[in-house]
């Protein structure tokens, strides 16, 4: 009979056990814990209804602010696709009169906010505005009352279309002219290649630039404001401080998120598993055609048309009131606003480049499903209305200040002020939450461009993760972290609604003064600090039109392979390439 084998203690097999989490794992889940706060503070406030609220809204207005908000953002994402996709093709595929100025100027609408030209518009074309008074004046017509939704509509599209121009062309050119050739040489015309292969191609980067214009229309303040149209971000506004009710703010604001994330699930249902990958040489770019005589001159004109309207007419007109009466007009106080503009802006860039750092670097170092998953839910900030993020960060400080800080100063025996709630620490906190998502974007895309031989190196050398991160990649990330303090300073500095919401009393910011004297329609007292917040904006859009025109190479197109081509550098700017 055999005898069962037996195993020596030190021939047994070795028990699996984890490994322990990184310390850059743990502060990466830390943080995405910290910005689910607001979220969920939204979404659990549907717990206890507010009955009465409700009953009294969907009487009165709540029917006519969803209508209102979704035919907003219905046009404004039409009004941009065509638009867009339009001007990009336009400047790509042929060659005409003021082309290369055109191509790199249409960007700059992007340098205003929406609220700014939807005042600079209203005190334009109103019957009492300079434009107006000279039609009747010099030619004896009245201009035509326009309906407040189609204003709206017609501006959003104005600033936003640039979105999809930025990502359109970039696809456009990456296509390159085998593409076109190819489908030229199966008997397709230029505008059947373009309906049939061109732009199927550059749908991915198209419905992205679209997605991105109706997020920021479902999250606009401001510019309803001005016009007088109620939408559902101006009906939380209201709600809070016209009824005095934030409960139920806070679950109306919960419309605007289910809204939001409809959007993106809209964007990725729509670009399917759709791609667009670069080659590494991507070839001759697309031939242009030349547009000579009227129909150069008709193209021209009308992109010159755009960017008056969208850019050149509100540049101006702010400029007119800024120097009107023989100076600047700047109010009082202004500097004070100024200065805790930057202030605010510079520390929110500064904090969201940090945690940035932190979440692209915990993913280098692991990975895995769940740091892709902590990354991409703190992505979705940057899809949600400044005014869904205010009130979910309102109610849990509301919450700490009461029940923890309340008890503190019972134990104390003195009652303690509230000490988060209408204080900078939630309005920072708000601008993390609402644009960490850009600073990430921007230092991730530099980080994966550093190949993982420099970090073996670094470690054969015994360097730790700190000494490598310090000494190897920070230097090589100074393009990324730079673009990531610029554009979200910038962002900060225009944000309306969450700054609206949460600022502390008696702190102005630009947007606040902008929109305080425009309410009142006093148009020149708003011009100086919205020609601020237009300078500020030129910065990154004046860097976009550098690094895009720089990336294509040669005057007349891309014809030959460029820096940007050579494996290991960097793309063009906006390359669009969403993993799955």
């Amino acid at each position: 009979m055999s005898q069962p084998a037996t195993v020596r203690p030190d021939e047994r097999p070795a028990v699996w056990m984890p490994s322990p989490p990184s310390v850059w794992s743990v502060a990466a889940t830390v943080i995405a814990a910290l910005l689910a706060v607001p979220i969920l503070a939204v979404i659990f406030s549907l717990a206890h209804p507010a009955a009465d609220v409700w009953q009294h809204l969907w009487r009165t207005q709540l029917a006519g602010l969803i209508i209102n908000t979704l035919g907003l953002v219905a046009a404004v994402g039409a009004g941009t696709l065509v638009l867009g996709t339009t001007l990009a093709w336009l400047v790509v595929a042929y060659d005409f009169p003021g082309r290369r100025v055109f191509e790199a100027a249409l960007i700059l609408p992007l340098a205003i906010p929406a609220y700014v030209i939807g005042f600079a518009f209203l005190g334009t074309f109103e019957f009492a505005g300079p434009l107006a008074t000279w039609i009747r004046t010099t030619i004896g017509w009245r201009l035509p009352d326009v309906p407040s939704g189609v204003g709206v509509a017609v501006v959003m599209t104005l600033v936003f279309y640039p979105y999809v121009y930025l990502l359109a062309r970039a696809a456009f050119h990456e296509q390159g002219a085998a593409t076109l050739e190819t489908a030229r040489s199966l008997g397709r015309s230029r505008r059947r290649a373009f309906f049939e292969v061109a732009l199927p191609m550059a749908r991915p980067s198209i419905v992205a630039g679209t997605s991105l214009a109706m997020m920021e229309a479902l999250a606009d303040f401001g510019t309803v404001s001005t016009f007088g149209y109620r939408t559902l971000a101006e009906g939380v506004y209201r709600v809070w401080y016209g009824m005095f009710d934030r409960v139920a703010a806070t679950q109306l604001a919960t419309l605007l998120l289910f809204f939001a994330l409809g959007l993106l699930l809209l964007e990725r249902s729509l670009r399917g598993r759709a791609r667009f990958v670069q080659s590494q040489r991507r070839g001759p770019g697309v031939t242009r055609a030349r547009l000579s005589g009227a129909r150069g001159l008709a193209v021209a004109a009308g992109c010159a048309g755009v960017l008056g309207l969208a850019f050149v007419l509100p540049a101006a007109q702010l400029t007119t009131w800024a120097l009107a009466d023989g100076g600047l007009r700047v109010r009082t106080g202004f500097i004070a606003t100024l200065r805790n503009t930057l202030v605010l802006a510079g520390t929110a860039a500064l904090a969201t480049a940090v945690l940035a750092l932190v979440l692209a670097y915990a993913r280098r170092l692991a990975p895995g499903g769940a740091a892709r998953f902590v990354t991409q839910f703190v992505s979705m900030g940057y899809a949600l209305p400044g005014s869904v993020i205010a009130v979910g960060i309102l109610v849990p400080m509301a919450w700490i200040d009461h029940e923890i800080i309340g008890r503190l100063g019972a134990l104390v025996g003195r009652p303690l002020d509230l000490v988060l709630t209408g204080s900078v620490v939630g309005l920072l906190f708000a601008y993390v939450v609402r644009f960490l998502a850009v600073s990430f974007q921007s230092l991730e895309a530099s980080l994966v461009k550093i190949p993982g031989s420099l970090d073996d190196a670094a470690r054969s050398l015994g360097a730790k993760i700190g000494t490598t991160l310090r000494r190897v990649h920070l230097p090589l990330l100074r393009s990324g972290l730079l673009t990531a303090l610029v554009i979200v300073f910038v962002e900060t500095m225009k944000e309306m609604p969450a700054t609206l919401l949460l600022r502390p009393f008696g702190v102005t910011t630009l947007p606040i003064e902008v929109w305080e004297r425009t309410s009142e329609s006093l148009w020149s007292d708003a011009a100086a600090p919205a020609l601020a917040i237009v300078a500020a904006g030129l910065i990154p859009v004046f860097l976009a039109i550098r690094l895009t025109d720089r990336s294509w190479g040669p005057r007349h197109g891309p014809q030959t392979p460029t820096r940007s081509d050579r494996p290991g550098k960097p793309g063009p700017l906006l390359d669009y390439r969403r993993p799955e």
